[in-house]
């Protein structure tokens, strides 16, 4: 079972992403029929509380590594996938701090559909001269001809 002790001994967002990657293997039936029971866990006032605690504890960041503030709106990631049994019995995976973490859409997405191709770059801080329209541009040497002015 993955979870957020482990995950915080990772010091990369690449690394912590790897951790959780689902590899694009989708999960199975995700309730079906009783998807009521997981809409009804996600508007309940302890998923709400939770979602705070989370969000706050990761200061907003995904995967909780600063430097990948989450400027939209944040989701709330299951380490483990929930299944309906894991709402109707109360499992600790459902509303355990040590199972959640924060995560932006595309990180989200990456985790359960795809690979790190679809995850963003860390910023890049400006330097002097790195917007200048015209550069130099270095001319490879001349080739030298033969004595005698022909080739």
């Amino acid at each position: 079972m993955k979870s957020y002790s482990e995950l915080v001994q990772l010091p990369t967002h690449a690394e912590r992403f790897r951790y959780l990657s689902l590899k694009g293997v989708v999960c199975g039936t995700t309730f079906g029929s009783s998807r009521w029971i997981n809409q009804r866990f996600y508007t309940s006032t302890q998923w709400r509380r939770i979602r705070h605690d989370v969000i706050a504890r990761d200061r907003g960041c995904d995967l909780g590594i600063e430097g990948f503030e989450i400027h939209d709106r944040p989701i709330i990631h299951h380490m483990n996938p929930l299944v309906e049994d894991d709402i109707m019995y109360g499992t600790p995976n459902a509303l355990d701090l040590e199972f959640l973490i924060t995560v932006s859409h595309d990180t989200h997405n990456a985790i359960h559909y795809g690979d790190e191709n679809q995850l963003k770059k860390p910023y890049t801080p400006r330097s002097p001269g790195d917007t200048k329209l015209w550069r130099p541009v270095v001319s490879p040497p001349r080739k030298q001809l033969p004595r005698g002015g022909r080739s």
